[in-house]
């Protein structure tokens, strides 16, 4: 105490994990694009008997047992490294802002799972017995939904690679028409992004605006009831496995097809780094040995 060199561990010895998580939820979560999965996190780790520990007594070997109890029980790596990730932020910011100076991060002392397989579901080009690919399939029964909505949105979702979220937030004021440019100001990361958009896409913006002097969302959907659509236009297309944001996949890999380098393409998606945007793209080996001749 006299060097200055003393930590009292009474608060972290006091404070109980689920408390902890109490107040990151209220200090911290809303701050977050993804405050609502995040809160499913929170309240699933509040249900686990390490919320009634307290934040001092929790070790690298709890979180270990954790991680193999999760695993064990077939949960995804992905899931398990997003749970752990909320809780080593948790332990970070409860070191460096609340005063808990003497706790050690747990999550740091252990070996995480490795991620998961990245998804490489594109649409198969393979026509059916009726002549028709998967994409012609969709585009067919979105354009038949009952959310007048739908094709138009797959249609620019295949274009652009804009996510769901982009895509239900995107604002007619953001959307020029004449410099061919759609903005997005509420992005993932947080971060604003001009999309560029090509002849095809200004002609379904432009039959989506009509004649008239349009203002709000573009799309004036809620998610849950897109979703709904989705699922019967998929049903109807009698397409399995294909999920809203694999769309995503596809358009950046056409992208590439397209001739876009790697930077001209993270500018269109977003992708903050190469390895991202080598997640989310699929080159199909049969183009490719095309290209070679």
């Amino acid at each position: 105490m006299r060097r200055g060199a003393f930590v009292d561990r009474t608060e972290a010895e006091q404070t109980t994990f689920s408390e902890a998580l109490d107040r990151y939820e209220r200090e911290v979560t809303p701050r977050k694009k993804g405050a609502k999965q995040e809160l499913l996190r929170i309240r699933a780790w509040k249900r686990d008997p390490l919320a009634l520990r307290s934040m001092a007594s929790i070790r690298g070997a709890d979180i270990a047992a954790w991680r193999d109890r999760r695993l064990a029980a077939g949960i995804s790596p992905t899931t398990i490294r997003n749970d752990l990730a909320l809780v080593s932020h948790l332990f970070t910011v409860a070191t460096k802002e609340w005063g808990l100076e003497s706790l050690s991060n747990p999550v740091e002392k252990i070996k995480l799972p490795a991620p998961g397989r990245a998804r490489d579901r594109r649409l198969d080009p393979k026509l059916d017995a009726n002549g028709k690919s998967e994409e012609v399939r969709l585009l067919e029964a979105c354009d038949a939904s009952d959310c007048a909505w739908l094709g138009p949105l797959v249609r620019i979702a295949l274009a652009t690679a804009m996510r769901q979220g982009e895509l239900l937030a995107l604002l007619w004021e953001n959307v020029d028409l004449e410099t061919r440019v759609a903005r997005l100001v509420d992005t993932k990361n947080g971060e604003r992004r001009d999309v560029p958009l090509s002849s095809a896409m200004i002609r379904v913006f432009a039959e989506l605006k009509g004649d008239l002097d349009r203002v709000g969302r573009v799309f004036p959907y809620r998610q849950e009831h897109l979703d709904d659509h989705w699922r019967k236009a998929l049903k109807k297309a009698e397409i399995c496995g294909l999920r809203f944001h694999d769309l995503r996949h596809e358009a950046t890999s056409r992208l590439f097809e397209k001739g876009l380098n790697p930077m001209e393409a993270a500018a269109v998606t977003g992708h903050k780094t190469l390895a991202m945007l080598k997640r989310y793209t699929h080159l199909r080996a049969e183009d490719l040995a095309k290209k070679l001749g």
